[in-house]
């Protein structure tokens, strides 16, 4: 039924969803004894609904970044495989900060995964994140309070605009790092029905060319980050030199560096705040 409905790891997905259902690790159902038939419609109703281009984790109602679970669900923007590269760059450059405790900023946080993600590794960081949209900064608050409930640190959460020139001027000069995954798909591309139909919008489109968000983002970036300071930005594959750009232009940025993804594609551009001069 998956692979006739066009999903792209049919069996792969089945497997998660059995998995899910009767509570176990995808690699241990073969160790799994037979189940009630109860178990077995709900199972059949899950395929269903992958079978509509349902995301897998809107169904199972979490994903994962890092070493720890975020619950997701319509209103909010799925974390991809993607973003774990650019979480592992983010807990290196920190092994590198000597100010303790280090200070973290998560623009376009979504589900706050990747800042509670950061918190969870490095509990003697403070992490701030922010989200525009109100939608997704109730999930990132319900997500905020289950990692607080599990013991990690608590991150501190804003509602604002990430383009906005007055947004957060308490924490100019004072961030050791940023991390950031805004919208950055260009208007028009063709996207899978799991994406275009499920995730919202204003968390996937970013302008025409893909940096409507990011362009305005930087000036803010160059007045949160004291010197020595980290910046990564996730951007669409075909942006890679357009964000390494944006940030080049701007004297107070150095070491500009693309990353790519395990694909071999552009996904994360990385830079350093170089100099003390108004950006």
């Amino acid at each position: 039924m998956l692979e006739a409905a066009g999903v792209p790891s049919p069996r792969v997905d089945a497997e998660l969803l059995a998995a899910h259902l009767v509570g176990v690790e995808r690699g241990r159902l073969g160790l799994v004894p037979l189940v009630e038939p109860e178990l077995v419609e709900a199972y059949f109703r899950t395929i269903e609904q992958r079978a509509k281009r349902i995301p897998l984790q809107y169904i199972t109602g979490k994903t994962s970044l890092g070493n720890i679970d975020v619950e997701v669900g319509p209103g909010v923007f799925v974390p991809r495989p993607e973003t774990e590269l650019l979480l592992a760059w983010a807990l290196a450059f920190l092994e590198n900060v000597d100010r303790h405790p280090p200070v973290i900023l998560d623009l376009c946080t979504g589900s706050g995964a990747l800042a509670l993600a950061i918190a969870n590794t490095r509990p003697d960081a403070v992490v701030h994140a922010v989200e525009l949209d109100p939608s997704a900064l109730a999930w990132a608050r319900r997500n905020a309070d289950l990692r607080s409930g599990e013991g990690d640190t608590p991150i501190t959460l804003h509602h604002g605009d990430v383009t906005a020139r007055d947004v957060l001027i308490e924490l100019d000069g004072a961030v050791d790092m940023i991390v950031a995954n805004p919208p950055y798909v260009p208007e028009g591309a063709q996207l899978d029905p799991e994406v275009i139909d499920h995730d919202p919008h204003m968390a996937l489109f970013g302008g025409a060319d893909g940096l409507s968000v990011i362009e305005p983002m930087v000036g803010n970036i160059a007045r949160w980050l004291r010197v020595g300071g980290g910046v990564a930005i996730e951007h669409d594959d075909s942006n890679g030199d357009g964000v390494a750009a944006l940030l080049s232009r701007r004297r107070v940025f150095g070491e500009v560096i693309a990353h790519p993804d395990l694909a071999g594609r552009p996904r994360f551009v990385v830079a350093t705040r170089a100099h003390p001069a108004s950006a």
